[in-house]
C-alpha cells in the first residue's frame, strides 16, 4: 500500500483519509536546500524515531529508535560524507536537531528522498512528523499526533509513500 499525499494538505492511506501539512512553499519537482518545499514523488519510508522521555513506544511494524540529545540529521552542503544522514551533532556540521523543546519530532519517519545516491544540495531532513495546528513546514509532512499514531499502525516497512 502507499501513503498518497495530494493538494498540499490532504494524506491519503487506504480508506483512512488525514489532514496534513506540507512545505512554506508547496510541492515541487525541482526540490533544493533550504527552499521550504516538499519533494514531488515516490519514496520508502525509514525507521521511525520517537522520544522515549515524553512518549510510549507506539504500536507499529516499523523499527523503532529512541531520539537521544546528541542525535541530528545533516543537512550541511559542505559536509558531502555526512550530508542528509543521521549524525551525532558536532558544533562544525550544520544540522537539524532531533531532540527538540517542542514537540513535533516526538515522532518522526524520515522518507527516502534523496538518500541512495545523494546530491548535495538537493535536499535533506524531508520527514513525516507532528503538527499542532497544521502550520506549513520546512519542507516535511506534519500530522496531528492522533491520526500519526494510527498510520503508525497501518503502515510497515514496504509501505511507499507518493507525493503528487
Amino acid at each position: 500500500m502507499t501513503i498518497i499525499i495530494k493538494n498540499k494538505e490532504t494524506l491519503i492511506y487506504d480508506d483512512f483519509i488525514f489532514k496534513c501539512c506540507v512545505g512554506k512553499n508547496g510541492i515541487t519537482k525541482n526540490k533544493k536546500e533550504g527552499d521550504k518545499k516538499t519533494p514531488v514523488g515516490l519514496y520508502n519510508l525509514e525507521n521511525l524515531y520517537f522520544r522515549d522521555d515524553r512518549v510510549e513506544k507506539p504500536t507499529t511494524l516499523l523499527k523503532c529508535i529512541p531520539i537521544h540529545k546528541k542525535m541530528g540529521w545533516c543537512d550541511d552542503v559542505k559536509n558531502k560524507n555526512k550530508y542528509n544522514k543521521l549524525i551525532n551533532i558536532k558544533k562544525n556540521v550544520r544540522h537539524e536537531k532531533l531532540f527538540r523543546k517542542d514537540n513535533i519530532y516526538d515522532f518522526l519517519i524520515p522518507i527516502s528522498y534523496n538518500r541512495k545516491k545523494r546530491i548535495i544540495g538537493k535536499g535533506s531532513a524531508i520527514f513525516i512528523h507532528l503538527t499542532n495546528n497544521y502550520k506549513k513546514t520546512e519542507g516535511c509532512i506534519g500530522l496531528k499526533k492522533n491520526d500519526f499514531l494510527i498510520l503508525l499502525k497501518l503502515i510497515n516497512k514496504k509501505t511507499k509513500i507518493k507525493i503528487i
